[in-house]
């Protein structure tokens, strides 16, 4: 298991972009967002106050006073914001059009959620027989196109994946993450919980599938892969990625086992950590953590600038190998 510290939410103090991107002028913004920034250029208490804001903590308004007294180079703070949001074109690892898989859209059924579910589901096009199945679960803003390339990247390593739409409720994902974490905030939590739950019972009885099904999900989804653990006896292994913790009470009733993923400088998700992990230790539950060294929250998604190439690709190969030996 990796030894790093889990740091302590920093002090606010005015910062300013690195000398590399500082020269970038905002006449340019169309090439800049063609740039890959990378979470460097940027001051570390500004992705804080960035993260903040997308999971609800402060409003846009507040977040944009605060990234107004970070001084960068003519940078203004909308600009700022712009900058941080998401950019799909770096999201796209396996295309749609990919040989090797087959991609689609269906609904499912969700009896104790919002009764039916849209979801993206993705087959390996030249598996034979049954394989087993993933269900991938989205952040707290929909299903946007860098989950429906994750969902294509499990299908290119050889499993069913199925991401559901949260928002199906509402309309679905609206085309752009700032309106869905709005629609997100507005659907009952509990049917929201019960429509990704219904996805894993889904692939639990689909004839395409082994009858071996895993979950893995991101942010807000990070914590529905942890809940379904608990939830589901029969869950063959799940992997979070910096999601929120289960009550240690609930701990004991885990069977599936666990992969987990952390950023050093995701202090919000991590203080819940230590807690977690002497749970799994005290009731001998099958599970491997890991921090990752100097990455931050949403560090494996490559539509923005806190994605990290290394930690991301080295937490995808760990992910692919625990549901090949827990799965297959």
């Amino acid at each position: 298991m990796d030894d790093a510290s889990l740091i302590q939410p920093t002090t606010a103090r005015v910062g300013r972009i690195s000398e590399a991107s500082s020269d970038i002028k905002l006449t340019n913004m169309t090439g800049l967002q063609m740039t890959r920034l990378t979470a460097k250029d940027f001051p570390p208490e500004l992705l804080e106050y960035f993260d903040f804001y997308v999971h609800g903590k402060i409003s846009k308004r507040e977040f944009l006073d605060i990234a107004g007294k970070f001084v960068v180079g003519g940078f203004s703070a909308v600009a700022l914001g712009t900058l941080l949001t998401p950019n799909y074109a770096f999201a796209t690892q396996v295309e749609f059009t990919d040989p090797d898989i087959i991609a689609e859209y269906i609904e499912y059924p969700s009896p104790q959620g919002h009764g039916q579910v849209r979801g993206y589901m993705v087959r390996p096009a030249k598996a034979v027989g049954k394989v087993p199945g993933v269900v991938v679960v989205h952040e707290n803003r929909g299903l946007n196109p860098y989950i429906e390339d994750v969902a294509r990247r499990v299908a290119k390593a050889g499993f069913i994946a199925l991401a559901p739409d949260g928002l199906s409720s509402v309309g679905g994902y609206p085309g752009n993450d700032e309106k869905g974490r709005e629609l997100q905030s507005q659907v009952d939590p509990t049917k929201l919980m019960n429509d990704f739950f219904a996805a894993i019972e889904f692939l639990l009885h689909h004839d395409a599938v082994t009858g071996k099904v895993g979950i893995t999900g991101f942010c807000y989804g990070g914590g529905v892969a942890n809940a379904a653990a608990v939830a589901y006896p029969e869950l063959a292994a799940a992997v979070p990625f910096y999601g929120r913790q289960p009550k240690t009470e609930d701990v004991p009733r885990i069977k599936a086992p666990l992969l987990l993923h952390y950023g050093e400088l995701d202090s919000r998700i991590n203080e819940g950590w230590p807690a977690y992990e002497a749970a799994l230790k005290a009731n001998n539950k099958v599970y491997e953590g890991y921090i990752y060294p100097g990455v931050n929250h949403g560090f494996h998604n490559d539509s923005t600038p806190r994605y990290d190439k290394a930690a991301a690709e080295l937490a995808w190969t760990r992910t692919i190998e625990w549901f090949r030996k827990y799965l297959v």
